[in-house]
């Protein structure tokens, strides 16, 4: 049974019904699956009787023959034709689409019909995992923007989403820092706003590059640096106190640079390096004791028969080194068994870049061997690839820099606010609608180029082709999203109704079995972790959109009410359809553009 405010897509609803009278025509066949799919020459093909007739050792077009027999007559199915080899072609009835679509609208969640997923867990997610001390860069971009949609997406399918922010805090750079700053106290004070992003960033980075070049050239001062790094390991509180200066510092700028990207990020989930650093001497200990770590020349090492280097010798996953200190992979370990053990989450995701595929491999087979992953509890790396320049190369600036993330996304919205400026006298946009629009374009042209490409492939940057009007972008969807509620402010009088009595244009059933498809591409992007499959599903409603203006005119005095409100009711569906699923990407969609 569906759960209470759930609708049944159209497809499964058909996809029952063939398989029960699969089942009712040929008992031999046992649970059969109808292998339905959409079709260009009907609605649905089913192609699942072809397999049925090799294993009776029957003929599939007189099958086919039997299971349409067996269907019901109902309302669903309008016509129903055997092709070729035994395949149904299914025609459904207009009445049913309709129906099935006001169910959605009816929806009092405000979910549109989409139901939980009955499996639903609780899903602790790693994303968004910039550095203190130092500016987020470009590389920073795909981690953070496909992190914030997987959770919006996977919480509104029902799972429970706890969200880890594992930013580096901890390591050698802070000592070399501390011992500075005891050196020069008053240092890290900046000008101006204390809750300036920016001036905080500009005072870290101001002293980083001192404390380097004393660092380097300073054997003393470098000394001394070490031994403050031991002093932080071990907890003196002085020096805890002025590295909590630096990270304080640097979440100050840390959510100047996500309130620009239109994402929450709240301090309770930022638990970076440091928060495992008790745990890490246990880990080390039970890997060692149960021996799964082994040691190998002074280090506590994991080995793998399949990972060797170029000498064919096997590469070890150091947990800890020979002079005592902690690899990464110590604190990943930890991760994996606070996340597990404390915070009882049954799925891990990590989105982190492709090119830590193998370590994660290594960290994730560790912590099987050592039970903290099993069949119940998984571990997934949501990988992805590099952002390119135009030219097909890692992005970077004309001096060869890596790009601040802050000046691509200033220029993004620079660029967006030029377009939306262009149409805004038409539109009759103030001043400071001009402005905020010009934010939610160029932000969300952003996040749509990552979203809408397969997270593992890199993409290339290009603000032109982002900010375009026409194409697979956001702008193109904010577009057809403001134009719908153009339309609905214009209708006067006439109210989005459904009329299932209606017969309907084809683009009408065009629009309308899309529009029915939403719920079933939510679980697969969540199933899967794609959330690029939900931008294509929407970029293609917005075609069907642009199909469907071309053809059946709206609010034309030609129409009789009837068919005004009907075709309301379609847009006005497709614009809240729009509207839950560009929010799902993190993305606004502006009443007016």
């Amino acid at each position: 049974m569906p759960e209470h405010g759930s609708v049944p897509s159209l497809a499964s609803t058909l996809q029952q019904q063939l398989a029960d009278a699969l089942t009712a025509a040929l008992p031999d066949a046992g649970a059969a699956d109808p292998l339905l799919r959409r079709s260009d020459r009907a609605d649905f093909q089913a192609n699942g009787i072809l397999a049925l007739a090799k294993k009776l050792k029957g003929n599939p077009r007189e099958l086919a023959g039997q299971v349409t027999a067996a269907l019901p007559a109902g309302e669903l199915i309008k016509d129903i034709e055997v092709s070729g080899p035994g395949f149904l072609n299914i025609t459904l009835t207009d009445r049913a689409i309709v129906e099935t679509l006001a169910a959605r609208a009816a929806d009092a969640e405000g979910r549109l019909g989409v139901p939980r997923r009955p499996e639903a867990g609780k899903t602790v997610i790693d994303y968004a995992q910039p550095n203190v001390a130092k500016e987020m860069h470009v590389g920073h971009l795909r981690s953070a923007v496909i992190g914030d949609a997987m959770v919006r997406i996977l919480e509104f399918t029902g799972e429970d989403v706890v969200r880890r922010h594992h930013i580096g805090d901890w390591g050698t750079q802070f000592g070399m820092l501390i011992q500075y700053l005891i050196e020069h106290p008053g240092a890290l004070k900046h000008e101006g706003d204390a809750s300036d992003g920016e001036a905080a960033m500009s005072t870290l980075n101001r002293v980083y590059k001192a404390s380097r070049a004393l660092f380097d050239s300073d054997e003393e001062f470098k000394a001394r640096s070490r031994d403050r790094v031991v002093a932080l390991q071990a907890g003196d509180p002085e020096t805890l106190e002025l590295w909590q200066g630096f990270v304080d510092e640097s979440k100050i700028y840390f959510h100047s640079v996500f309130d620009k990207l239109d994402m929450e990020v709240r301090d309770p989930d930022i638990v970076g390096e440091s928060g495992y650093n008790d745990m890490l001497e246990e880990t080390c200990r039970i890997l060692e004791e149960t021996g799964v770590a082994v040691r190998s020349e002074g280090a506590l090492c994991v080995f793998f028969d399949d990972v060797k280097g170029p000498d064919g010798n096997q590469v070890p996953l150091i947990v800890k080194k020979t002079n005592g200190g902690y690899g990464y992979a110590a604190t990943d370990l930890s991760a994996i068994r606070n996340r597990v053990q404390d915070l009882k989450a049954d799925t891990l995701l990590y989105v982190v870049d492709a090119r830590q595929s193998l370590h994660f491999k290594m960290v994730f087979e560790t912590a099987r061997r050592a039970g903290w992953l099993n069949e119940d509890v998984k571990a997934v790396q949501l990988a992805f690839g590099t952002v390119l320049g135009k030219d097909g190369k890692p992005f970077k600036t004309r001096e060869g820099e890596t790009v601040r993330l802050e000046d691509l996304l200033d220029e993004a919205v620079q660029r967006a606010t030029a377009v939306v400026r262009e149409k805004a006298e038409k539109v009759g946009l103030s001043e400071d609608e001009i402005v905020e629009n010009g934010r939610y374009v160029g932000i969300g042209a952003v996040k749509y180029a990552d979203l809408s490409t397969s997270a593992v492939r890199d993409y290339k940057f290009d603000l032109d082709q982002m900010v375009s009007l026409n194409g697979d972008t956001s702008v193109y969807l904010q577009y057809a999203y403001a134009r719908i509620r153009s339309i609905l402010r214009k209708a006067g009088d006439a109210v989005p109704a459904a009329h299932p009595e209606l017969a309907l244009a084809p683009a009408e059933r065009a629009l309308g079995l899309h529009l029915d498809q939403f719920g079933e591409v939510l679980s697969e992007v969540a199933a899967g972790y794609e959330p690029h499959k939900l931008a294509a599903y929407l970029y293609q409603l917005a075609s069907h959109l642009t199909t469907f203006y071309d053809q059946c005119q709206v609010l034309s005095p030609d129409n009789a009410p009837e068919v005004v409100e009907n075709r309301l009711f379609l847009v006005d569906l497709t614009a809240r359809t729009l509207h839950r699923g560009m929010a799902l990407l993190g993305i606004r969609t502006p009443e007016r553009l």
